[in-house]
């Protein structure tokens, strides 16, 4: 008697149809493959697949909602010129909502699910520093829009950056408080949690004492901190010209508020992590006549920048900032590299990346160098009626 097998719906199967069934769903398989799928890091069909990673919500979901909108309206913007090499650019974004430990499971979900051949993000330098790996191994061009810290690009030769770095800001801002502030003494408040606010805390302090100047005391807090009376308290009490505070615009409007309610009057500025609209809205009358370092203003007279201000506003409403300008430049950026290397192949558009010289950004002048940093100019900017106005174009050399 001829052998049956018993599915799971009861039904019997000869075995001699066997093979049959499984060429029938062979071909059944292949049918339903989607026109795009490629392998990881391939091209699918008329489509080049992008990935992005941000911080969509979270504590720090200005930055990643306003570096979005920049990657976005330029995304918009070459598919409407006829995308790159005759293919349309096709965005893959995922929020890792400010947190740490998401990155890098993202990063290995976009490349390995979505088969995109670049990932553009993070903002934050902790969390492009966990998914940088992933991008490595599987030679995937990774490029962050503004993650500062040195060790970003120090991960391996896939791993870029557009924007300048902690060592560059940390000797601008040095400049500007003895030069610009008259500061000689400058107390610090670092956040110790954050390789950010680490970094460029190291940086600025060493170029503070290499200009003659001197730090008058450093004090330290925890990300998510609310309370920053006690060492406040202890600044105010070394009597410095000025204070630095490198870290996030979540906990800077605190401070600022904190130290004016403690009588500490002198000038306060920090980096490129206090640009964002919740600044003053934390931070209220207490961050009037703050400085900080900046990739960008609005402000800035050059027809590229105009245009760029005007077609944000007409999509978004709003007026953009640093991380929306740094978000359209990573993916001017990589469209430029993809058209150049002539194919979307990660060996390929790293070696064009890496090649990328004066690329005229609505961030400045960008050349990628040999550790695949961006050589560019930062800008001050101060608080003034709620609004972040420029104040001076500073060279990082």
């Amino acid at each position: 008697m001829q052998k049956k097998c018993w599915t799971k719906t009861g039904r019997t199967v000869h075995r001699w149809l066997w093979p049959f069934v499984g060429l029938l769903c062979a071909l059944l398989a292949a049918g339903c493959k989607k026109s795009g799928d490629t392998p990881a890091g391939g091209e699918g069909g008329d489509l080049i697949k992008i990935g992005e990673f941000a911080s969509l919500t979270g504590k720090e979901a200005t930055f990643g909602q306003m570096s979005h909108h920049g990657t976005e309206l330029a995304i918009d913007e070459l598919n409407a010129r006829g995308g790159v090499l005759g293919k349309k650019l096709q965005l893959f974004t995922e929020d890792d909502q400010s947190k740490q430990g998401e990155s890098k499971t993202i990063a290995r979900k976009l490349i390995s699910r979505d088969n995109v051949v670049a990932l553009l993000g993070e903002v934050a330098s902790g969390r492009s520093l966990e998914a940088a790996p992933v991008c490595q191994e599987a030679k995937i061009p990774q490029i962050s829009p503004s993650s500062t810290n040195p060790k970003v690009t120090e991960i391996g030769d896939y791993i870029f950056r557009i924007c300048f770095t902690d060592p560059q800001q940390g000797k601008v801002l040095a400049r500007f408080a003895q030069g610009t502030l008259k500061a000689k003494r400058v107390a610090v408040l670092t956040d110790a949690g954050t390789p950010y606010s680490v970094g460029l805390a190291t940086y600025f302090k060493d170029a503070v004492t290499a200009g003659g100047g001197t730090i008058a005391m450093e004090e330290k807090y925890t990300s998510g901190d609310k309370d920053f009376k006690a060492q406040l308290t202890a600044i105010k009490a070394a009597n410095p010209d000025a204070l630095f505070v490198p870290g996030y615009y979540t906990e800077a409007g605190l401070i600022a508020r904190q130290a004016r309610e403690l009588g500490l009057m002198v000038p306060i500025f920090g980096g490129d992590g206090w640009e964002s609209s919740e600044l003053a809205a934390i931070g209220g009358d207490a961050v009037e006549g703050t400085y900080f370092s900046t990739h960008f203003s609005p402000e800035e007279k050059r027809p590229d920048v105009e245009k760029f201000v005007q077609d944000f506003q007409a999509k978004y409403g709003i007026t953009p900032d640093a991380m929306a300008a740094l978000g359209y430049d990573s993916a001017m950026i990589l469209a430029d590299a993809i058209k150049r290397a002539g194919s979307a192949e990660g060996p390929k558009v790293r070696d064009a990346l890496a090649a990328t010289k004066h690329f005229a950004g609505i961030t400045g002048d960008i050349t990628i160098d040999d550790h695949r940093d961006a050589s560019k100019p930062l800008v001050i900017l101060q608080v003034k009626g709620g609004k972040f106005h420029l104040v001076e174009n500073i060279s990082a050399d």
